[in-house]
């Protein structure tokens, strides 16, 4: 066998391995996509859409952070949420959102769980999961909505939460420059980006021991 063949052969290892890994990868920004399927089930119930509010959106990823991955913080009774004070005091100076904008929030939904999941069952299966979610969804008063997905250092625990706002969408939630400031890991909605932040790593250390197997048997089979 020829080292031409050789490197033709090793190209086409890591190929596929790079296939395979973009195939579990999230791809786009998971947050936009429940926004979107917040939206699909507004309209259904022929509710108006929401306006994706960046600055809220980054809120939300702090408002998630301020759990520093306790899933167990999440609902139930041993549940908690945040103090008010830190939308003014953290959350908005995080993301470059001016505190003299901020508006109420009328509706908050957050879940949280082990593994990672399309974002349109996260949406369906985490957040709606009882009466008072589907009442914070239908809700007629909200104008604008701001979506969070994260993982703890890029792993699980998976945090999926909704802040709702009655604001001005023109003014309410307005940022620094224009520019809402970007923070790792997790991502937000409405910040015209892609984003990889709830990528779970542990299906990705699944393609290594093949890679290295594989590696393996061919420089055996050609004597390296």
């Amino acid at each position: 066998m020829t080292k031409t063949t050789w490197l033709l052969l090793l190209s086409l290892l890591f190929f596929l391995a790079s296939a395979a890994a973009t195939q579990i990868k999230v791809t786009n920004n998971p947050a936009d996509q429940l926004v979107e399927a917040l939206d699909n089930n507004r309209t259904a119930q022929k509710l108006k859409s929401l306006h994706d509010n960046p600055g809220l959106a980054c809120i939300a990823l702090q408002y998630i952070k301020a759990y520093q991955g306790d899933c167990g913080a999440v609902g139930g009774p041993n549940g908690k949420k945040p103090a008010e004070s830190e939308f003014a005091q953290t959350f908005a100076p995080d993301c470059g959102v001016l505190v003299s904008t901020l508006s109420p929030i009328t509706g908050r939904l957050l879940g949280c769980q082990s593994h990672y999941v399309d974002p349109s069952e996260a949406f369906s299966e985490i957040l709606m999961k009882d009466n008072k979610s589907l009442e914070i969804i239908s809700n007629k008063t909200h104008t604008e909505v701001g979506a969070g997905v994260t993982g703890t250092d890029g792993g699980a625990p998976y945090f999926w939460c909704l802040l709702f706002s009655n604001g001005n969408i023109s003014s309410s939630f307005a940022v620094e420059g224009g520019v809402v400031k970007v923070t790792r890991p997790g991502c937000f909605s409405g910040a015209n980006d892609d984003c990889s932040g709830a990528y779970d790593w542990s299906q990705t250390r699944r393609i290594w021991p093949f890679v290295a197997t594989a590696l393996l048997v061919v420089g055996h089979a050609f004597g390296f």
